[in-house]
């Protein structure tokens, strides 16, 4: 079960902060985030190997776009594309709203469910997909933090939800001019608890190795402040594995 956390604060330097964990089989390889579809060259994100989409990226207009299951989905389907197309085809637009709209619009029977996270300076949303037979749904992030998972936008009947949102909203937010995360990183890295942020083989007991494989924390600068200073640029940090056991580095913008 991957996470994503969403800090929205309008009127600030930086207006969009982004944490995810991914959570995955250990075995399934893939790449770190990269220039890696010459089709796409303007998108930045890690490369599923065996599928050839991607979990999370950014594109040179400022968009995010971060893909996870909905309940009872891990895995493949034969039947159906893979979901980590979702992200590349959100990133293709230069507007948050423009491509929560096309989203939106995909075919919901061709995928296995999955929330969608869309984001960029201005706007964030969560896409919604349950299922063959049922609408797609579109909703605005809120300001301050949200978190999603599985399941639903800061649903408080889930465990790791209702655990962790109120820690970030406690937490001093990252001063990304001093690149100063530790608050957000320590929370990213905490595996204790029944509804721990990072796991481990051990804690899931999952056949052929279930854990955390990586971690990305993401920043966005206000993009007229960004003109004016010159030398604002999104940020990205990238752990390579638990983020526990695994220290971040900056990813090439």
């Amino acid at each position: 079960m991957c996470t994503v956390v969403v800090l929205r604060r309008p009127g600030h330097d930086w207006p969009l902060i982004l944490a995810a964990n991914r959570d995955e089989m250990t075995g399934r390889a893939w790449l770190p985030p990269a220039r890696h579809w010459p089709d796409r060259a303007e998108v930045i994100a890690g490369q599923d190997e065996l599928a050839g989409g991607t979990w999370l990226g950014l594109n040179d207009w400022g968009v995010i776009a971060a893909i996870l299951n909905r309940p009872g989905s891990l895995g493949p389907d034969a039947e159906r594309r893979s979901r980590g197309e979702l992200p590349l085809e959100a990133l293709d637009h230069a507007e948050a709203a423009v491509a929560a709209k096309a989203m939106a619009a995909v075919d919901p029977d061709s995928y296995r469910s999955f929330n969608l996270v869309i984001a960029d300076a201005h706007l964030a949303f969560w896409i919604k997909s349950d299922g063959a037979g049922k609408p797609i749904t579109a909703a605005a992030i809120p300001d301050g933090v949200s978190i999603i998972t599985a399941h639903d936008l800061n649903d408080a009947t889930a465990p790791r939800i209702a655990r962790f949102k109120p820690k970030f909203e406690a937490a001093r937010p990252p001063d990304i001019k001093a690149g100063d995360w530790a608050e957000w990183q320590a929370l990213m890295a905490d595996t204790g608890g029944d509804a721990p942020m990072t796991f481990t083989t051990e804690e899931t007991g999952a056949k052929g190795g279930f854990a955390t494989v990586s971690s990305s924390l993401l920043a966005l600068p206000d993009p007229v402040r960004a003109m004016e200073r010159g030398n604002l640029r999104p940020q990205w940090l990238f752990a390579p594995g638990r983020p526990d056991k695994t220290p971040y580095a900056a990813v090439e913008i």
